[in-house]
């Protein structure tokens, strides 16, 4: 298993706190955002992850070894790629080409996420989505009454779906994707602008191609500040009780000696 992780943008969203660090780098709770991020998608693997690839902008050697560090204390490869203009999603992701094989996990690194499952490997393709009040500025999906994923939209301007996409995806077959992005690339197929995951998605659906829904139980985002103040209380929040928890099994599983005197 590998996970792919684009982080090229700069974070103006987040600054002035990302004039010197990358907004990936940013601390939640103590920890960089993607450090947290990685450490989930393993945990929900099923499998080891034998690779880390990092796609940034020109961030500088410092953060590409504290990147290299994150993967290896995960016990993977770490990799790191350049993206060197701002051309869109399926453009970031298609700077990690050589390392688009196999089973692969692809996870923007503006996201946190809270999940109780264990990734289907089995599965041709999973989408993890959130359901939200406002989706117009997500891409959304539309699911067929076996739960497949029947159409993407990307930032509809008119409802579509609830089901946001939240930024991570698993692909069984990491050439097929890496080819359906090279077909937006060469073709020119932009949408907004920019060249878009979404669009690649929509091709390999028609191909055959059966995505299925993952979903979280909690989406957080760290894509602007105040987003990113409400992820680090929540973050504190579950810690917290986390370590509540653990310390009232430890203290119900522990054994209390009594004093025995003889005389």
């Amino acid at each position: 298993m590998k996970i792919i992780v684009p982080m090229a943008g700069r974070g103006s969203r987040l600054r002035p706190h990302t004039l010197t660090v990358p907004k990936p780098l940013v601390p939640v709770a103590g920890k960089p955002i993607v450090q947290r991020l990685v450490e989930d998608i393993t945990k929900v693997c099923g499998e080891p992850v034998d690779e880390i690839a990092f796609i940034i902008g020109d961030f500088g050697p410092q953060v590409e070894k504290q990147l290299i560090n994150v993967a290896e204390g995960l016990g993977a490869k770490g990799t790191v790629y350049h993206q060197e203009e701002a051309l869109g999603t399926a453009h970031a992701i298609l700077c990690a080409k050589e390392s688009l094989k196999g089973n692969i996990v692809v996870a923007f690194a503006d996201t946190l996420f809270k999940a109780d499952f264990t990734l289907d490997t089995s599965a041709d393709g999973i989408i993890w989505v959130s359901q939200i009040d406002d989706p117009s500025a997500f891409g959304v999906v539309k699911l067929d009454s076996n739960k497949v994923i029947t159409e993407f939209v990307e930032k509809p301007d008119t409802f579509v779906s609830d089901l946001a996409i939240i930024g991570i995806y698993y692909f069984k077959d990491g050439a097929f994707l890496s080819d359906e992005l090279q077909y937006l690339i060469d073709n020119n197929t932009k949408e907004k602008g920019e060249f878009q995951l979404t669009n690649a998605l929509e091709n390999m659906k028609q191909k055959g191609t059966k995505f299925k829904t993952g979903a979280v139980r909690e989406w957080l985002d760290c894509g602007n500040k105040n987003a990113t103040v409400y992820s680090n209380q929540r973050v504190l929040e579950s810690e917290k009780n986390t370590n509540n928890v653990s310390e009232k099994a430890n203290i119900e599983n522990s054994v209390i000696i009594q004093p025995c005197y003889i005389g």
